[in-house]
């Protein structure tokens, strides 16, 4: 799973300006105060000077990750590869530990389950299947757009995903808590490293208003 900064707008500072124009403020350089005030900013939810900042990833993933990441729509945008129009053989996840369901939860998953030999050999056969099947039904003209239908969860995908700061700051509030699924919270993870990178003072900030 990957994910790249692909583009971004801003900086720390931009914040500062875009909160300090209600009272016809600008600044060139970042200081103390700055910090204080988005210190401030986080805390009481002003959530709209966080907006004027922006990032663009490219993220790759499986498909089954994808689509918990993209119930976050308020503030983002998201372009995905379509199987309807490429028709290249898929590529898909390897799970190399599998977890079992957890006794006093519906969701989520708790602790390490081995698998016995033949039935990991079935999963590694029906990940096969999957991949020989599809390229057959390609090669006998069926259009992608139905022969796709035969391509498991399983299956990598990637999107451009682009949005405001404080979007990008929700998904990893949520995406990066210890209860949600391992692998979305591996792509959590690495978007907030890009941010906290890129945005190093907002960020932490944002990911300390809940607590």
């Amino acid at each position: 799973m990957k994910v790249e900064l692909v583009d971004k707008m801003g900086t720390d500072l931009t914040v500062v300006n875009a909160a300090r124009v209600s009272y016809a403020g600008y600044k060139n350089k970042f200081d103390d105060k700055d910090e204080k005030l988005i210190a401030f900013l986080a805390k009481h939810n002003h959530w709209s000077p966080f907006a004027h900042a922006s990032l663009q990833f490219r993220i790759k993933a499986p498909v089954f990750v994808a689509r918990q990441l993209v119930k976050h729509q308020v503030g983002l945008s998201w372009n995905e590869v379509s199987r309807r129009y490429v028709a290249f053989p898929p590529e898909l996840f390897e799970i190399d530990t599998w977890r079992g369901k957890p006794i006093n939860s519906k969701q989520g998953s708790d602790g390490e389950i081995k698998l016995n030999r033949n039935l990991s050999g079935r999963v590694a056969m029906a990940f096969k299947k999957c991949k020989i099947v599809y390229n057959q039904l390609i090669e006998s003209g069926v259009a992608p757009e139905q022969a796709r239908a035969i391509l498991p969860q399983a299956m990598m995908t990637e999107w451009y995903w682009s949005g405001s700061l404080y979007a990008f700051a929700r998904v990893c509030n949520l995406r990066c808590a210890k209860d949600t699924q391992l692998e979305t919270r591996q792509i959590a993870n690495k978007i907030s490293k890009i941010c906290n990178k890129e945005f190093p003072i907002c960020w932490k900030y944002l990911q300390n208003q809940n607590e």
